[in-house]
């Protein structure tokens, strides 16, 4: 049976947007899903977020925000619309679901796919991949051929090769053999490379093709529903530029 794999990440409590992709996947045949994280914050429906991913059965990663609204740490190296949100997340779901993601685990692997939410590295402290050096730390400890990952909200491919690795802006791609690849998916609820559009990836492991997908959804509504909810304004005014 062909397999088709969306992979989701960054969904920040959107379910505007989150509905929008769900309906794309069933219309693309997809017959498996992948998260990398962060299902909550930002948005205002962490709850109905939670419980459509949570529905689809797959393999979940845990996001800083999934982390600190579970774990009840010191917010203070979030910038303080961050915090906010992560505070106010916690008082809307009940103790099932903040145990729910307290117990997500950090990366999964799984028939030669590893996801994460930040990088193989150190995967509980939630770096960043922004550059080559970047990169090619989480290849030392990356042991498959494709590891997919978010967190930056901006979609990206890094491709290690025998003489270096290389960065390609995110399109479609045919992945080759023996090479590796650290695919960030883009996020679906909060895009941050200047397209507001929601993002997010279809594999194909026949094919070992990549496809990004970039999909319009009520902004408006979403930004309506940060508004009522009384969470900070430039979330809700980030949502249509894309930053």
């Amino acid at each position: 049976m062909a397999r088709k794999i969306a992979i989701l990440g960054d969904i920040h409590a959107n379910i505007d947007a989150l509905s929008v992709v769900l309906r794309d996947c069933q219309e693309q045949g997809v017959t498996e899903y992948l998260c990398t994280g962060d299902v909550v914050g930002y948005n205002a429906c962490p709850h109905e977020c939670l419980a459509w991913i949570r529905e689809l059965g797959c393999p979940v990663v845990k996001g800083n925000h999934d982390h600190y609204v579970a774990s009840e740490q010191n917010l203070e190296d979030f910038n303080p619309a961050a915090a906010a949100v992560v505070e106010w997340t916690r008082d809307q779901l009940d103790a099932e679901e903040i145990a729910w993601l307290r117990d997500l685990p950090f990366s999964v692997t799984d028939k030669g796919i590893t996801i994460v939410h930040s990088t193989m590295d150190r995967p509980e402290n939630f770096g960043y991949v922004f550059d080559h050096q970047q990169a090619e730390t989480n290849f030392i400890q990356q042991k498959t051929p494709i590891c997919f990952h978010g967190h930056t909200h901006c979609p990206m491919i890094y491709e290690k090769q025998m003489n270096g690795i290389y960065r390609i802006d995110p399109q479609d791609i045919q992945l080759k053999p023996g090479r590796k690849y650290f695919i960030n998916v883009g996020s679906v609820g909060q895009p941050r490379d200047g397209d507001p559009r929601a993002t997010y990836v279809i594999y194909d492991p026949l094919a070992r093709q990549v496809q990004f997908r970039r999909l319009a959804y009520d902004i408006e509504t979403a930004q309506a529903r940060i508004r009522a909810a009384g969470l900070p304004e430039r979330l809700a005014e980030r949502l249509a530029y894309g930053q």
